[in-house]
């Protein structure tokens, strides 16, 4: 009987497949603070709290900033793999299986959020197949304003789906097939991303947004930048894991072993970003020169948090806070509270009858947070799980004893 429940605590406490590769534990638990600066931002909205409060409910507008968060992960942790085959002289990651894999880890829990906020959101009931079919594809805004109602987050999966299949094209122009690592090729391609973006926001955005009905401004060359500061992250890394580290990067690292002092510069960042300097809070759309001093800043922001992720001292308080079980599990089930939390926001504002932006703040952020963690960690059980395992090749699919006491794994995008 001891043994059949150590074995189910083993399994609530076992983190995402694969077992392999380096470990980067606080990333998950920072993976779950960018999940949760999604919510509130949202919840804060629908309670109209942006408003009649000053810095502070700009503040909380600007939590959206978890998005730069993802995305700073998501370079890092995908980017990696192409960095460290391009060091070591092996061949590179083949394409189909991690673009298979990034299926598997996208998918499944998509579509099942898809299909309850297209069924069960009163907004959605007139919409046909025509609108289901460009939502499960992820084309409402190539072809549209927003996502439909319970799914307007949707926009930012979009985006990194659209990373997801441009990467193996940037690092094939980053790092070259079959040579060796060299950083100042690298270097410029990841400045050639920020550059995009920067031309994205200042002509791009404001020439189509003349012409077509999409949303320019919500496609991923707008984001280019947030995805190549994880890609600078992961090529730090890399070279000081082989003790290979420029000055330069020497210096990332030594920021990145200061967590305190990375995340006053972060709040400080955010202060900045409530002055007019990144444009109005609410439906007023910013001005392009607004726009980029946001994305810059959020950019600056997404390197701050995930850099004390990446560098943290092994066995520091900091590390040894944000790597514990209950922080990460948070981590390993944010997925699930990022797709599920607006079409429980719309449970949560349909069943208690309160009006939209008329207060209660707290209590929609409270109701909407528990029943978002209790309906990922459902989610991540029911659909997650059994996906990521298809990843796996069946002799890992098991896990050891080992990796059920004390989670090893590497932290997934998203």
């Amino acid at each position: 009987m001891s043994t059949s429940l150590g074995a189910r605590v083993g399994e609530a406490v076992t983190p995402p497949p694969p077992a392999t590769g380096g470990t980067f534990p606080v990333l998950d638990t920072l993976r779950a603070v960018g999940a949760l600066c999604v919510v509130t931002t949202h919840a804060a909205f629908w309670a109209g709290e942006y408003t009649g409060n000053g810095v502070w409910g700009t503040l909380l507008a600007r939590l959206d900033v978890g998005v730069a968060i993802f995305f700073v992960l998501s370079g890092f942790l995908l980017a990696r793999p192409w960095l460290i085959r391009a060091a070591d002289g092996t061949t590179r990651p083949a394409v189909r299986p991690y673009l298979r894999k990034r299926f598997l880890r996208i998918a499944p829990l998509y579509v099942v959020t898809v299909v309850l906020a297209l069924s069960l959101v009163q907004e959605n009931r007139d919409l046909g197949v025509a609108d289901w079919l460009r939502t499960l594809l992820m084309l409402d805004t190539a072809t549209g304003q927003v996502f439909p109602a319970g799914l307007t987050q949707m926009w930012s999966l979009a985006v990194e789906v659209a990373f997801y299949l441009v990467l193996p094209l940037v690092m094939l122009l980053a790092v070259g097939r079959g040579r060796p690592l060299r950083v100042p090729r690298v270097l410029l391609c990841l400045a050639a991303l920020g550059a995009v973006s920067v031309y994205w926001h200042l002509d791009a955005v404001p020439r189509l947004e003349a012409v077509i009905d999409g949303a320019p401004v919500q496609w991923l060359p707008a984001y280019l930048s947030w995805f190549a500061v994880g890609l600078l992250l992961a090529l730090v890394q890399v070279l000081h894991e082989r003790g290979t580290a420029p000055r330069w990067a020497a210096t990332i690292v030594a920021l990145g072993r200061q967590p305190g002092s990375c995340w006053v510069l972060a709040v400080a960042l955010l202060l900045v970003c409530a002055t007019p300097l990144a444009g109005p809070s609410m439906f007023d759309a910013p001005s392009p020169a607004e726009a980029l001093a946001k994305n810059v800043l959020y950019a600056a922001i997404g390197f701050l948090v995930v850099v004390t992720g990446v560098f943290t001292v092994s066995g520091g308080r900091y590390a040894q806070t944000l790597s514990h079980l209950a922080a990460r599990r948070l981590g390993w089930i944010s997925y699930g509270i990022f797709c599920l939390h607006l079409p429980v926001l719309h449970l949560v504002m349909w069943s208690t009858g309160w009006p939209l932006f008329q207060g209660r703040g707290l209590q929609i952020w409270l109701l909407t947070v528990l029943i978002s963690v209790a309906a990922a960690e459902v989610a991540y059980r029911v659909v997650e799980r059994p996906a990521l395992r298809l990843k796996m090749p069946r002799r890992q699919i098991r896990p050891s004893a080992s990796e059920t006491t004390s989670p090893t794994t590497e932290t997934t995008s998203r």
